[in-house]
């Protein structure tokens, strides 16, 4: 398996050769360049950078590797152990750090690790930062302190408990009207840190939990991608206590999706457009962002309170690039990442948990009749694996030629997206896996998985 670099972090598979696998010693190397450039930007002696990790097996191993690097380069280090995405993130910025690194390969099965990358700010680095990093890297232009120089390493183990907290003061997030709605939600949190937080909400939120799947074990139960055919658990599970729904994180806690009171998927589609109706419902005209890749129904719903919608290229550090350019009140991406400023810039599914369920809670409905007030699209969201020789570029322009004379509007944002007058598709190579990702959407879903079948036979055939 080839060591995948990009925006979204330094992403392999554990054991292998170096280079090709997140191994020890590609670990120990992009900590160390990362740890250059913080320095290089860092205008006092010992920067300061927090980690975290999601509970995956080989996570222990890793910041271990990871720590002690940065340590080794005179770089103090607050290690959170335990923890989610949008927690560093957070904490970042509530300890003024220099920058941090999640531990975690996102919704990536087991054998699979990452080291995700913040500024400052507690967001994504950005391709430029990106692209220097893997320059220090390639060519190990690195330069470690002196036994008496050494970074200093402090452990802050309650700092799930803090985020939680700020997102409990966050004046949207209805506590009263929740705790009064008498909530009852089986959680499923696929036996990462997810099983961990989100319980934590929920409790201090007065809601009645059913935990599924929540020991931090690192032994994921199940794909640990929250789509409807890894839930099957959890579906049952909900109908079994009779709970009014269910609730799956992926493991680092930056995705969410919801099951009905019926075990029907809520859509991990619209679990933006449920947050994003409530947030526009207090705030009209106001502006909303998603990647190229998420449904419309965020479009019909913020141009429904008089406001204006902005698409993003995919990955979180261009939907937050663009939420700040348009001064978005709210924004993310359509697999279930909620962005809400408010809180901070980078999805974060504790805070999307507390807005669903205020906005449920005050208007006082079941699930599948909260989904059923929302447009209804359809998507299909398939993968064609990528051979090591083929040229993606080549084969999107080759796409893009077939098309463009056609009565359609193309869009080139990333990769290619051909808008259709009631479904459009979505090509690009991914950012985390080696795949091609063709999504449609449509007003039904036979027609949506008709149009993706279809366009991943026409880009095979130019193979």
């Amino acid at each position: 398996m080839t060591l995948i670099r990009s925006i979204s972090g330094i992403r392999g598979t554990i054991g292998g050769v170096p280079d090709q696998n997140l191994t020890p010693i590609d670990v120990v190397k992009f900590s160390s360049a990362y740890g250059m450039m913080i320095k290089k930007r860092c205008p006092h002696e010992h920067p300061k950078v927090v980690i975290g990790r999601d509970a995956r097996i080989s996570g222990a191993m890793i910041q271990s590797l990871v720590i002690n690097s940065l340590i080794a380069m005179g770089i103090d280090v607050i290690s959170l152990e335990l923890s989610t995405t949008p927690t560093v993130e957070f904490a970042v910025v509530n300890e003024k750090a220099d920058g941090g690194i999640v531990l975690t390969a996102s919704h990536n099965p087991a054998q699979w690790n990452a080291l995700k990358l913040l500024n400052e700010r507690g967001e994504f680095i950005d391709a430029v930062q990106g692209q220097e990093l893997i320059e220090i890297a390639e060519s190990e232009s690195f330069e470690y302190c002196t036994y008496d120089s050494l970074g200093k390493l402090m452990q802050i183990e309650d700092y799930i408990e803090k985020h939680i907290n700020k997102i409990l003061a966050i004046e949207e997030v209805d506590c009263e009207s929740i705790q009064k709605a008498g909530f009852k939600f089986v959680v499923d949190g696929v036996n990462s840190t997810g099983g961990i937080a989100v319980p934590m909400l929920l409790h201090k939120l007065g809601v009645d939990v059913i935990p599924l799947y929540c020991e931090p074990s690192g032994n994921f139960p199940h794909n640990p991608e929250p789509l409807e055919e890894h839930l099957v658990d959890l579906k049952e599970q909900v109908k079994a206590h009779k709970a009014h729904g269910g609730i799956v994180v992926d493991p680092d806690v930056d995705r969410l999706a919801f099951v009905d009171e019926n075990g029907d998927m809520f859509g991990e589609e619209y679990t933006l457009v449920a947050c994003a109706d409530y947030i526009l419902s207090m705030n009209t005209g106001a502006t909303t962002v998603s990647n190229l890749s998420s449904t419309r129904a965020l479009t019909d719903v913020t141009e429904k309170y008089g406001g204006q919608y902005f698409a993003s290229a995919v990955g979180e550090v261009n939907v937050v690039e663009k939420m700040k350019e348009k001064n978005a009140i709210i924004g993310g991406e359509g697999n279930g990442g909620v962005i809400y400023p408010r809180n901070h810039y980078g999805r974060d599914a504790l805070v999307g948990i507390a807005l669903f369920l205020s906005s449920m809670a005050q208007k006082q409905i079941v699930m599948s009749e909260f989904r059923a007030s929302f447009p209804s699209y359809f998507m299909s969201k398939q993968k064609i694996e990528l051979r090591a020789d083929l040229n993606v570029d080549v084969l999107l322009q080759k796409l893009q030629n077939k098309y463009k004379n056609e009565d359609v509007e193309i869009l080139t944002i990333d990769g290619i997206k051909i808008l259709f007058e009631s479904s459009w598709v979505h090509l690009r190579k991914s950012n985390t896996e080696p795949i091609i990702r063709v999504y449609t959407e449509s007003t039904s879903i036979e027609s949506a998985n008709d149009l993706a079948q279809r366009f991943c036979t026409e880009l095979l055939s130019f193979v």
